[in-house]
Protein backbone atom coordinates (compact mmCIF):
# COMPACT_ATOMS: atom_id res chain seq x y z
CA UNK A 1 0.00 0.00 0.00
CA UNK A 2 1.41 3.48 -0.71
CA UNK A 3 -0.18 6.81 0.70
CA UNK A 4 -3.31 7.97 -1.21
CA UNK A 5 -2.64 11.48 -3.58
CA UNK A 6 -5.36 13.73 -4.07
CA UNK A 7 -6.11 16.45 -5.98
CA UNK A 8 -9.42 18.70 -5.46
CA UNK A 9 -10.59 20.14 -8.44
CA UNK A 10 -13.85 22.37 -9.29
CA UNK A 11 -16.22 20.34 -7.86
CA UNK A 12 -14.26 17.09 -8.13
CA UNK A 13 -11.87 15.47 -6.45
CA UNK A 14 -9.46 12.52 -7.17
CA UNK A 15 -7.97 9.78 -5.10
CA UNK A 16 -5.27 7.65 -6.14
CA UNK A 17 -3.92 4.82 -4.03
CA UNK A 18 -2.02 1.36 -4.58
CA UNK A 19 -3.24 -1.54 -2.75
CA UNK A 20 -1.04 -4.51 -2.04
CA UNK A 21 -4.34 -6.96 -2.74
CA UNK A 22 -4.86 -7.90 -6.05
CA UNK A 23 -7.46 -6.55 -8.19
CA UNK A 24 -10.03 -9.09 -8.34
CA UNK A 25 -10.04 -8.54 -4.25
CA UNK A 26 -10.09 -5.39 -4.48
CA UNK A 27 -13.21 -5.31 -7.13
CA UNK A 28 -14.98 -7.74 -4.57
CA UNK A 29 -14.23 -4.85 -1.82
CA UNK A 30 -16.37 -2.07 -4.05
CA UNK A 31 -19.01 -4.67 -5.27
CA UNK A 32 -20.00 -7.04 -2.44
CA UNK A 33 -22.05 -5.81 0.54
CA UNK A 34 -19.79 -8.48 2.73
CA UNK A 35 -17.10 -6.85 2.10
CA UNK A 36 -18.02 -3.30 1.38
CA UNK A 37 -19.78 -2.42 4.96
CA UNK A 38 -16.63 -3.02 6.32
CA UNK A 39 -14.52 -0.53 4.80
CA UNK A 40 -17.38 2.21 3.77
CA UNK A 41 -17.49 4.77 5.97
CA UNK A 42 -14.06 4.56 7.53
CA UNK A 43 -14.21 2.91 11.06
CA UNK A 44 -14.79 5.00 14.64
CA UNK A 45 -17.24 6.18 15.11
CA UNK A 46 -18.65 6.36 11.50
CA UNK A 47 -19.71 1.91 11.02
CA UNK A 48 -21.51 0.45 8.30
CA UNK A 49 -24.16 -2.21 9.07
CA UNK A 50 -24.04 -5.03 6.89
CA UNK A 51 -28.04 -4.72 7.15
CA UNK A 52 -27.98 -1.34 5.75
CA UNK A 53 -26.35 -1.96 2.53
CA UNK A 54 -27.40 -2.99 -0.76
CA UNK A 55 -25.82 -3.67 -3.62
CA UNK A 56 -27.13 -4.68 -6.97
CA UNK A 57 -23.90 -4.10 -9.67
CA UNK A 58 -24.71 -4.02 -12.65
CA UNK A 59 -25.79 -1.05 -15.54
CA UNK A 60 -28.90 0.55 -13.74
CA UNK A 61 -28.55 -1.46 -10.63
CA UNK A 62 -29.60 0.94 -7.34
CA UNK A 63 -26.79 0.99 -4.44
CA UNK A 64 -27.69 1.88 -0.60
CA UNK A 65 -25.59 2.15 2.57
CA UNK A 66 -26.48 3.83 5.54
CA UNK A 67 -23.66 4.91 8.14
CA UNK A 68 -24.68 5.06 11.95
CA UNK A 69 -22.74 7.03 13.86
CA UNK A 70 -21.58 4.66 17.40
CA UNK A 71 -21.49 7.33 19.60
CA UNK A 72 -24.91 9.06 19.30
CA UNK A 73 -26.95 6.53 16.71
CA UNK A 74 -27.50 8.87 14.17
CA UNK A 75 -27.61 7.68 10.49
CA UNK A 76 -26.08 8.94 7.26
CA UNK A 77 -27.33 7.21 4.30
CA UNK A 78 -26.46 6.92 0.79
CA UNK A 79 -27.96 5.62 -2.19
CA UNK A 80 -27.60 5.78 -6.45
CA UNK A 81 -27.28 3.84 -9.10
CA UNK A 82 -24.67 2.06 -11.22
CA UNK A 83 -23.93 3.62 -14.46
CA UNK A 84 -21.25 1.04 -15.70
CA UNK A 85 -19.61 -2.15 -14.47
CA UNK A 86 -17.16 -3.56 -16.08
CA UNK A 87 -15.31 -6.02 -13.85
CA UNK A 88 -12.73 -5.67 -12.44
CA UNK A 89 -11.85 -2.79 -14.08
CA UNK A 90 -14.26 -0.13 -13.88
CA UNK A 91 -16.91 1.40 -11.48
CA UNK A 92 -19.13 4.27 -12.15
CA UNK A 93 -22.08 5.45 -9.98
CA UNK A 94 -24.14 8.36 -8.77
CA UNK A 95 -24.62 9.68 -5.26
CA UNK A 96 -28.06 10.64 -4.85
CA UNK A 97 -29.43 13.40 -3.05
CA UNK A 98 -31.42 11.16 -0.49
CA UNK A 99 -33.09 14.04 1.06
CA UNK A 100 -34.82 15.09 -2.00
CA UNK A 101 -35.32 12.10 -4.62
CA UNK A 102 -36.46 14.50 -7.54
CA UNK A 103 -33.56 16.29 -7.62
CA UNK A 104 -31.55 15.30 -10.42
CA UNK A 105 -28.07 16.89 -9.82
CA UNK A 106 -25.84 13.94 -8.55
CA UNK A 107 -22.25 12.76 -7.61
CA UNK A 108 -21.29 10.93 -9.95
CA UNK A 109 -17.96 8.46 -8.73
CA UNK A 110 -15.73 6.65 -11.02
CA UNK A 111 -12.90 3.97 -9.70
CA UNK A 112 -11.01 2.00 -11.99
CA UNK A 113 -8.61 -1.10 -10.83
CA UNK A 114 -5.61 -1.19 -12.01
CA UNK A 115 -3.78 -4.71 -12.61
CA UNK A 116 0.14 -4.29 -10.89
CA UNK A 117 1.00 -7.92 -10.58
CA UNK A 118 -0.55 -8.71 -7.38
CA UNK A 119 -0.99 -4.94 -6.51
CA UNK A 120 -3.69 -2.97 -7.59
CA UNK A 121 -4.02 1.43 -8.21
CA UNK A 122 -7.27 2.75 -7.37
CA UNK A 123 -8.37 5.85 -8.83
CA UNK A 124 -11.11 7.46 -7.66
CA UNK A 125 -12.55 10.55 -9.17
CA UNK A 126 -15.71 12.01 -8.00
CA UNK A 127 -17.67 15.01 -9.54
CA UNK A 128 -20.44 16.78 -9.47
CA UNK A 129 -22.46 19.67 -7.71
CA UNK A 130 -21.75 19.69 -4.10
CA UNK A 131 -20.46 23.37 -3.03
CA UNK A 132 -16.90 23.46 -3.42
CA UNK A 133 -15.79 23.76 0.14
CA UNK A 134 -16.89 20.41 0.76
CA UNK A 135 -14.34 19.02 -2.23
CA UNK A 136 -11.44 18.80 0.13
CA UNK A 137 -13.60 17.43 2.98
CA UNK A 138 -14.35 14.18 0.27
CA UNK A 139 -10.69 14.02 0.15
CA UNK A 140 -9.99 13.64 3.49
CA UNK A 141 -12.89 11.40 3.72
CA UNK A 142 -11.94 9.02 1.34
CA UNK A 143 -8.26 8.82 2.54
CA UNK A 144 -10.05 6.96 5.71
CA UNK A 145 -12.24 4.82 3.94
CA UNK A 146 -9.45 3.67 2.26
CA UNK A 147 -7.13 3.88 4.94
CA UNK A 148 -9.75 0.97 6.24
CA UNK A 149 -9.75 -0.35 3.15
CA UNK A 150 -6.22 -1.03 3.33
CA UNK A 151 -6.98 -2.59 6.51
CA UNK A 152 -9.73 -4.99 5.45
CA UNK A 153 -7.65 -6.37 2.84
CA UNK A 154 -4.53 -7.43 4.86
CA UNK A 155 -7.09 -9.52 6.37
CA UNK A 156 -8.07 -11.60 3.71
CA UNK A 157 -4.82 -12.20 2.57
Amino acid sequence: MTDAQSTVGDREVTITRVFDAPRELVWQAWAEPEHFSVWFGGGHPMTVPLSGVSMDVRPGGAWRATMVNAEDGSELPFRGTYREVVAPERLVLTFADVENPENENVEVLTVTFTDLGGKTEVVANQAGNMPQEQYPLLAEGYGKFFDKLTEHLAQQS
